[in-house]
């Protein structure tokens, strides 16, 4: 009977056979049932449970006025109950009509309705699963062979005027941009005992045989570079420091005493109160491989570091307990670092753990969440094999990129689990399911990630190669992101399937009135909204204002990558507490013609800037070609201080320079000037940094030049100039970036203002975060606002294109938001909030850097979140027109 009713029904409307009919198609789309009883014409139908008008074209065949198609018809009914709904706010519909709407207008599951992707995909389940398991298994062997992989030329900015000056004249400055200082110390009395120094003389033979070690470079009391020097009756008399005579007895520990008087030492190899001496240990870059001198190897700074640890500080330590090692440098540092940072894996697991029951309580599913983590620890998999099959390891910045791929992708897991366990309450089985939120979320999904792409390459502008690795690791992690986590998730539900406890929540939720969501709905009323955007601006204005604080660079001394009460903090206060010459070094080459560095106008352009430099603020000592002529002179004339000058004499000059050893080079075209400073605080470098260019405008000359910088406090320097220059530029051209995705997808500048300023908002507190918390912008924070930024326009795009859904569905402003809330915006809450309380864990670490990029993160992720949640709907409510929105199609990605 149902039968012949239908070909009646066909005839009238002159369908061809098996054709369906409009009402067939209407009621194939998600969330919609059709019983028999459809077939008669009836006034009202009972859609999921509430009641509503019967579309125009369901039941009996009507025939269109011409020129007239459904879309426009459907936008001129929903227009005009928008306008009824303006004119008369008592005309109001309730939460209950629209608590089906999540489900609305959904495309029928038919081939012709779904894109090629989608067919290839899901018509091939099979293949891309053993695609995507074939390459886990290659990227997994892949992950397993990455190293840490730090070097000294991948931390500084190659090309700036400072860097490159540097490694111009590498060779004739001795490898003083990477050097370690090794402290030894006499608990109880002084250095000059027997045990003291046997115990100093095992510990510089240990350190001369250590792989990466300048030996020609290598300094301390044993060194037979080491010498004294005096004035007697006879003339100049000296030799070496501890004399090949020497033999431990009293006698000769007096004489040793005499001499490291006589030696100028001290305050630089000796401490001011003769408690410790220090090693200076020159390192190389690259070192003969001891198994194959032919080949050669580069430092590896970890295993350098265990190796100081090892064989130097716990082994003499434990021989002689008077004794106490202090070890600073920057290959120390660096060592350090990537020691503590292995505890970020801690973290993660912590994270890994936190996220896993949140989802499960998020979900009521085990089966979607173990899908979720599955997928995502996939992208860290490929992630970490990719980058080591590009040649890539892991630096102390770049471990940081494992954990923003997994926040990422749980965020957009977290968006595809909602959306199918919204799906699965209409569909027939779960790879319907799973096909409708492949349609609806793959575009959104892929958006947000070529938005956090583009925010991370930006920082590929920054000549920095730890930065730009860091900003190739995320752009890749985020792309393998689509495959896992947009593609393989879907795919791996449509096999395992939701839960019915999951299903029936999911329904519930469908239709229930939530108070929470209702009262957050309220963000985007008439009432709310204009304070919202007023406390906004207002919020805007004091962090502007607040994050002028902010400075460029290290605010604390030693290594503030590092705790302060860490070891090598410590040991670094200890040397410049004991010492004359702290381990901050800014060295200002002169650069003369050959022969020229000991001429007379050169020494006394020297000798100034050395003065005005030991006077400038911060400033501990200068040591110069100067300040051993002007010894020497002296010297030579019955140690009278009033000869304590430069001669005008030529040859006095050149014979007072001769034992000058390390100040100049071989064809004395090369002069440096060692300036040691308390610190390397930001303040610090620029006024010595500033004290010598302003010196050099007024004192070069073509037969002179003062270059800046080498030392590790000139490196320091460049890297905090070239952050400067970089900061500002990476977040225009990171809202530039953002903006134009936002453009071409929305294709409407109000959508794009109601996701970038949220966004600005969250950069301008970070900024002022940073700036009371006393953390400057350097290597370590700067990717984090950056990476911060794209984090969180992923919660912007997935609300917004909700949203737009919703309102061009007729419903006003606030129902829409509400339903928003209701479908994706508890993922983004979720999000959040999970991933925050994972971040937060590394506040705990003991590398103060990653504390910092631990509470950076979890301050974005919440603004973020919260942004979206707040300020995005009340920016709506000024920038949006719903009623121009009802019932059209629209001409944003999303509606093609």
């Amino acid at each position: 009977m149902a039968t012949h009713r239908a070909q009646r029904r066909a005839r009238a409307c002159r369908i061809r056979p098996g054709q369906r009919h409009s009402a067939d198609r209407w009621f194939a789309g998600a969330g919609r049932q059709r019983w028999q009883h459809h077939a008669q014409p009836r006034r009202w139908r009972n859609i999921r449970g509430f009641q509503s008008p019967r579309p125009y074209f369901a039941g009996r065949c009507r025939r269109q006025p011409s020129g007239q198609s459904d879309s426009r018809r459907a936008g001129w009914r929903a227009r005009r109950l928008a306008n009824r709904r303006r004119d008369d706010p008592t005309i109001r519909t309730s939460g209950r009509e629209y608590s089906g709407m999540s489900t609305l207008r959904q495309p029928a599951d038919s081939d012709d309705k779904a894109t090629f992707l989608e067919r290839l995909i899901f018509n091939h389940r099979p293949a891309v699963i053993f695609l995507c398991l074939l390459t886990s298994v290659f990227l997994f062997w892949q992950a397993l062979q990455v190293r840490p992989s730090t070097s000294f030329e991948k931390m500084i900015p190659l090309s700036h005027p400072f860097v490159q000056n540097m490694m111009k004249h590498r060779n004739d400055l001795g490898n003083l941009g990477n050097t370690v200082r090794i402290s030894v110390e006499a608990v109880d009395g002084d250095i000059f005992s027997k045990a003291y120094m046997e115990t100093l003389r095992q510990i510089s033979d240990e350190v001369f045989y250590i792989p990466g070690v300048d030996r020609s470079g290598l300094k301390s009391l044993w060194s037979p570079s080491v010498r004294w020097t005096e004035v007697t009756e006879e003339g100049f008399a000296g030799g070496e420091v501890i004399p090949q005579s020497y033999d431990g007895s009293d006698a000769s520990l007096d004489q040793l005493r005499n001499n490291v008087l006589k030696s100028g030492q001290v305050g630089r190899l000796v401490a001011n109160d003769f408690r410790s001496s220090i090693i200076d240990v020159p390192l190389q870059e690259s070192y003969p491989d001891p198994a194959d001198q032919g080949k050669l190897l580069a430092l590896d700074y970890q295993q350098f570091s265990h190796q100081l640890e090892d064989k130097i500080r716990d082994k003499y330590q434990a021989q002689n307990p008077t004794i106490k090692i202090h070890i600073v440098g920057f290959a120390k540092k660096v060592g350090d670092l990537i020691d503590g940072l292995f505890m970020v894996v801690m973290f993660f697991g912590i994270a890994f753990l936190i996220t896993l029951v949140l989802l499960i309580w998020f979900t009521r599913c085990i089966r979607s969440t173990v899908a979720v983590l599955s997928t995502t620890l996939i992208a860290v998999i490929w992630q970490l094999g990719l980058m080591h099959v590009v040649g890539f390891g892991i630096d102390p910045y770049s471990m940081l990129v494992p954990f923003l791929i997994f926040a990422i992708g749980i965020s957009h897991g977290v968006q595809k689990i909602n959306g199918i366990a919204l799906q699965s309450g209409a569909a027939d089985n779960a790879l319907t399911a799973a096909r409708r939120t492949f349609r609806q979320l793959f575009l959104p999904g892929m958006i947000a990630i070529l938005a956090d792409a583009v925010g991370f390459i930006t920082l590929l502008i920054i000549d920095i190669g730890v930065i730009r690795e860091l900003a190739i690791g995320a752009s890749i992690g985020v792309a393998v992101i689509v495959f896992t986590n947009l593609i393989l998730l879907p795919v791996a539900i449509s096999y395992v399937g939701i839960s019915k406890r999951a299903i029936s929540r999911s329904k519930q939720d469908a239709v229930s009135e939530h108070p929470f969501w209702r009262l957050l709905s309220n963000f985007a009323s008439a009432k709310v909204a204009p304070a919202s955007i007023a406390l906004a601006v207002l919020a805007f204005g004091g962090g502007l204002w607040y994050s002028q604080n902010l400075k460029i660079g290290d605010l604390d001394q030693g290594a503030p990558e590092l705790r302060p009460d860490s070891r090598y903090n410590q040991d670094n206060a200890f040397i410049i507490n004991h010492y004359s010459t702290s381990s901050d070094v800014l060295v200002v080459m002169v650069k003369t013609p050959p022969e020229g560095c000991s001429a007379y106008s050169t020494l006394s352009a020297i000798n100034e800037l050395a003065w005005k430099m030991e006077n400038t603020q911060g400033v501990q000592s200068a040591i110069s070609l100067v300040t051993v002529s002007k010894q020497v002179i002296k010297g030579m004339n019955e140690g009278n201080l009033k000869w304590e000058s430069l001669s005008r004499n030529k040859d006095v000059l050149n014979n007072s320079i001769a034992r000058a050893d390390g100040l100049y080079n071989t064809d004395c075209s090369l002069a440096p000037l060692l300036v040691f400073l308390y610190d390397h605080k930001a303040e610090t470098l620029d006024r010595a940094v500033h004290a010598v260019q302003d010196f050099a405008r007024q004192n070069d000359k073509p037969d002179m030049q003062f270059l800046l910088a080498a030392g590790n406090a000139g490196i320091e320097a460049a890297t905090n100039e070239v952050i400067k220059q970089s900061e500002l530029v990476i977040l225009i051209l990171v809202y530039i970036c953002v903006a134009g995705m936002c453009m071409i997808t929305f294709r409407s500048w109000a959508a794009t203002l109601c996701i970038v300023l949220p966004l600005v908002l969250t950069s301008v507190l970070g900024n002022a975060l940073m700036a009371f918390m006393g953390i400057g912008v350097k290597v370590a924070t700067l990717p984090v606002v950056a990476l911060g930024v794209g984090i969180g326009v992923d919660y912007g795009i997935y609300i917004y294109s909700r949203l737009e859904s919703f309102l061009r569905a007729g419903l006003p402003l606030q129902e829409a938001y509400y339903q928003t809330l209701k479908s994706t915006g508890k993922a983004v809450l979720f999000t959040g909030l999970c991933l925050a309380i994972g971040v937060c864990t590394w506040i705990f670490s003991a590398i103060k850097f990653q504390a910092d990029m631990g509470l950076m993160l979890t301050f974005m992720l919440l603004w973020n979140m919260f942004g979206a949640l707040w300020l995005l709907p009340a920016l709506a409510r000024f920038l949006i027109k719903p009623e121009k929105m009802a019932g059209k199609v629209g001409n944003s990605l999303f509606s093609h």
